[in-house]
């Protein structure tokens, strides 16, 4: 190998804290084995930890000289306080957890880290079969009934900096009802979403699947919206961790990026694999539900409780030939917007500079360049919500003021 060569290779990793060798392998201390051979990932009873689990179950982290040990967690407080304690080395995690941890405004204040965005789509927004049957089923027809029937309507979220905090609250927006002054949000885990709604404990919530759809085959909800039809293509769930963890350990960080890449391109080659995916995760170890209430909307083959039944080209996507996983900078700074909208941040941050320190893109880029895994040039992406307002990234204190319903 050319002097000219390495110092190339070596050049491209230097952010990343690694040198790069031939293959794609990095080397912290002269060696590209894995410092931490054995991972604790935290997950969340959700169909989006099948890349977490499939890497495991299918063994793709033994290729890369680890062992992922997924852990069952019953909260996102709960794989909050545990990553922050490192009682977990990583997790399967909410976006916008992350970044309000690192910020100080999610609890305990940690630098931390995403390694990779593990899916976009596939939550949704339920509402009660209560409310659908006094008219309530879509954004417009809630805010008319609303209007007309005055009292406290709750709606659940399942972290106060989470992804299904941010969908409901957008949602709730467009049609100009104020979700902490019009309604009383309540934070329940995933779980727990059909339990408490069965009871009467909530009016609606927004959550990943098959809670979504298991409210419908249960009789107790409908769905009024996908997060898709909020947002196509959004970021959801990231493998997330400390930045402490990273700085420590690069090249465990990088192996189990590249086992759940391998286990995310496998889950979305084909529809066998979507259905053994399903019967793997629906098992009392980890979703803990039945296979039919996962393998429907994994296909795309979605219905909304009332008869309407749709095929969505838009349903939870783990790779996509890679457009999945790519930690874009800009979604991160989506996140950071929406918590200076609502409040949860009182000042502006230096989003582009946050976001910089969070998203690890040049590790991420380390190993699914070693994967042959296409990555985009830019490190922001341009995406158009439900509101036709446009998103990209480029004036962020802008965007988050420019909202008419906000803090």
């Amino acid at each position: 190998m050319s002097a000219e060569r390495r110092k190339l290779l070596a050049t491209g990793a230097a952010l990343s804290g690694l040198s790069a060798i031939p293959g794609g392998g990095a080397w912290a201390a002269g060696s590209d084995k894995p410092e931490k051979e054995e991972v604790r990932i935290g997950f969340i009873p959700l169909t989006d930890c099948a890349s977490v689990v499939m890497a495991a179950a299918l063994g793709f982290d033994k290729k890369y000289g680890i062992k992922i040990v997924p852990t069952k967690e019953a909260s996102w407080a709960g794989v909050r306080d545990k990553l922050v304690n490192g009682e977990l080395d990583m997790a399967h995690v909410l976006y916008g957890l992350i970044y309000g941890v690192h910020l100080g405004v999610a609890g305990p204040k940690k630098d931390m880290a995403i390694l990779m965005t593990l899916n976009n789509n596939g939550q949704a927004i339920t509402l009660s079969k209560k409310l659908a049957d006094a008219g309530a089923t879509d954004i417009g027809s809630l805010a008319k009934v609303m209007q007309k029937d005055k009292r406290e309507y709750t709606f659940a979220q399942t972290f106060p900096t989470g992804t299904h905090a941010m969908w409901l609250y957008y949602w709730l927006a467009t049609a100009g009802i104020h979700p902490m002054k019009e309604a009383k949000v309540i934070t329940v885990p995933p779980p727990q979403m059909v339990a408490n709604m069965r009871v009467g404990n909530m009016d609606g919530f927004c959550v990943g699947e098959p809670w979504g759809h298991r409210a419908i085959i249960d009789g107790i909800g409908i769905t009024a919206i996908t997060t898709q039809d909020i947002w196509k293509d959004h970021p959801e769930k990231v493998l997330g961790t400390t930045g402490d963890f990273v700085k420590k350990y690069p090249n465990t960080a990088r192996a189990v990026i590249m086992a759940v890449l391998e286990a995310s391109r496998w889950i979305d080659a084909s529809l066998s694999n979507k259905q053994k995916m399903a019967e793997t995760i629906a098992d009392k170890a980890y979703v803990n539900t039945s296979v039919d209430a996962i393998n429907q909307r994994i296909l795309g083959r979605y219905q909304n409780g009332l008869g309407k039944t749709w095929d969505d080209p838009n349903y939870m996507k783990f790779f996509n030939d890679g457009a999945v996983n790519f930690p874009y900078l800009s979604d991160g700074m989506w996140f950071l917007t929406q918590h200076k909208r609502w409040g949860l941040l009182k000042e502006h941050p230096d989003y582009l500079g946050v976001a910089r320190q969070i998203n690890q893109i040049d590790l991420y880029k380390s190993a699914a360049s070693a994967l042959g895994v296409s990555v985009p040039k830019e490190v922001v992406r341009t995406s158009k919500l439900m509101d036709g307002v446009v998103w990209d990234g480029k004036d962020p204190a802008k965007y988050a003021d420019s909202f008419k319903v906000r803090a």
